[in-house]
């Protein structure tokens, strides 16, 4: 059974920095692409950043300058640097993994950005 494991959210002050992770269950791994999508209060789950298999990535024009998407296919692991952050970033933070027509997703991580 395919398992993508999120971790690294919690409450941050703005300002800060964060590093999410996601652990994969995947065997083939690195043949999908890897996706970080987030989900505010209220709103619509929305794209951040994907990574694809050759190392491509993809942002959501808001998230461009403080978002890095990066993956370690040794590790089964992708992960989402976010520096500066801020209130509005704070919503439940989404693994996704697709190689069509394989489709997965993580249960998310809870970040909160507050002071």
């Amino acid at each position: 059974q395919v398992q993508l494991v999120e971790s690294g959210g919690g409450l941050v002050q703005p300002g800060g920095s964060l590093r999410l992770s996601c652990a994969a269950s995947l065997s083939m791994f690195s043949l999908f692409t890897m996706g970080w999508y987030r989900q505010a209060p209220g709103k619509q789950r929305e794209l951040v950043a994907t990574i694809t298999s050759g190392g491509r990535t993809n942002y959501a024009d808001s998230e461009k300058g403080r978002f890095t998407i990066s993956r370690d296919n040794a590790k089964n692991t992708v992960y989402l640097q976010i520096n500066s952050l801020k209130p509005e970033d704070t919503a439940v933070y989404y693994c996704n993994a697709n190689h069509w027509p394989e489709d997965y997703w993580g249960k998310g991580t809870l970040l909160t950005v507050s002071s």
